[in-house]
């Protein structure tokens, strides 16, 4: 697997597992409807941000992506924020983790001081452990801010790794 900037070319594998996740409506807020150009304005981060694919060296599809960038502009620019997506297709290969090592690193190199997770929704256990493996903290967990397709409302995780 290796990880690399996304590219306007990778959208047409990026938008089926962004599609798919967010229909699912258990871990993101992104309206339904959104059309492709429109989620694609939402996932391909600008300047001073980055959107990463992790892809099978192989065949070149892309397993999952990731964006990343400041949590807030001007004076909360020192902490970054990032949103992670893997196909269904690549779940249980290491794909979240080999992006969340890498946008830790990225992060590092842009001298971000630490990374705030603004919205972990409490029921997605396997990214909670995850970003807990990775040094994260929950900070506080917000009651019922998620409305989850199949479990109602839940609890949104606040969480924090300082670099």
């Amino acid at each position: 697997m290796r990880i690399r900037p996304a590219t306007d070319a990778d959208w047409e594998q990026i938008h089926p597992f962004f599609a798919e996740t967010v229909a699912a409506g258990e871990t993101y807020a992104y309206p339904e409807d959104l059309s492709s150009e429109q989620a694609k304005a939402l996932w391909l981060e600008p300047p001073p941000g980055q959107t990463v694919v992790a892809v099978d060296e192989t065949t070149e599809t892309v397993l999952g992506s990731a964006k990343m960038g400041p949590n807030r502009p001007a004076r909360g620019s020192h902490v970054a924020t990032a949103s992670f997506m893997v196909s269904p297709a690549a779940r249980g290969r290491g794909v979240g983790r080999a992006l969340g090592e890498y946008m830790i690193g990225w992060c590092r190199e842009q001298g971000y001081r630490a990374i705030q997770f603004n919205a972990v929704v409490e029921t997605n256990t396997t990214a909670v452990r995850l970003w807990q493996s990775l040094g994260f903290e929950i900070l506080a967990t917000v009651p019922e801010a998620f409305d989850h397709r199949r479990d109602g409302l839940v609890g949104l995780h606040i969480m924090y790794r300082r670099l």
